[in-house]
């Protein structure tokens, strides 16, 4: 089946669907929404959204690529006047993903299942790859891209495994943010004091409330645009 011309309307349709589907995410999982039920959410038939995205994980990895640079960009509007050191940008754009995981169970659960999915985990491994070298290639600078690639897999692999436990009394968000920055940290050789350095910068910022901010803006900003 031929793909839709691109042009006006095909990028509102699809930044429609997109507003459509991260508001039914948040309502009911990514599991629990069907195709169909986008489809008639958004008021296009089901044949044309098969024809824009392919799949429900091809609607997915549209949305996480759009959420991943809503990340990046918040977290440089947060840090705007108080730092340009790489590392401490990193620290701040993980942990607000942590937060925003950790802010709704069906945020969770999307984070959980665009890393394990080979389409979406792609979208995050191949957007995050350049970023990580050009973050740490200081540390490490005898890696080339496809090396920061295989580190990308292990810190990958940790920040899934940090966003799919829950919070608990004996869990806080502040131990969740120090063991996951430890861990993250020591993959790429930054040092001990640089790894508490960064901690004690994530600590000054209200993250709770930048993330529910961020979510709030990426759905306004979705619906503006169909």
């Amino acid at each position: 089946m031929a793909r839709l011309t691109r042009g006006k309307n095909f990028e509102s349709m699809k930044s429609k669907v997109l507003h459509v589907v991260a508001k039914m995410f948040l309502a009911q999982g990514y599991h629990k929404t069907t195709l169909r039920e986008v489809a008639a959410e958004s008021g296009i038939a089901y044949s044309s959204l098969i024809n824009i995205f392919g799949s429900k994980e091809g609607i997915l990895a549209e949305l996480v690529a759009y959420v991943l640079e809503g990340q990046f960009a918040a977290t440089a509007r947060m840090l705007v006047g108080k730092t340009e050191d790489k590392i401490l940008f990193y620290a701040a754009e993980t942990t607000l993903q942590l937060y925003m995981a950790e802010s709704h169970e069906h945020i969770r659960e999307m984070y959980a299942v665009s890393y394990s999915l080979p389409e979406t985990s792609f979208v995050i491994y191949d957007t995050i790859t350049g970023k990580l070298q050009e973050i740490f290639r200081e540390h490490l600078p005898h890696l080339e891209e496809r090396d920061f690639y295989c580190l990308e897999l292990a810190s990958g692999g940790i920040m899934r495994s940090f966003m799919t436990v829950p919070c608990d009394r004996f869990f806080t968000m502040d131990m969740k943010v120090r063991a996951f920055l430890q861990a993250t940290f020591r993959v790429y050789l930054v040092s001990e004091e640089e790894i508490e350095r960064a901690i004690a910068f994530v600590f000054g910022f209200d993250f709770k409330a930048a993330a529910e901010k961020v979510i709030g803006q990426m759905l306004a900003f979705l619906e503006s645009k169909t």
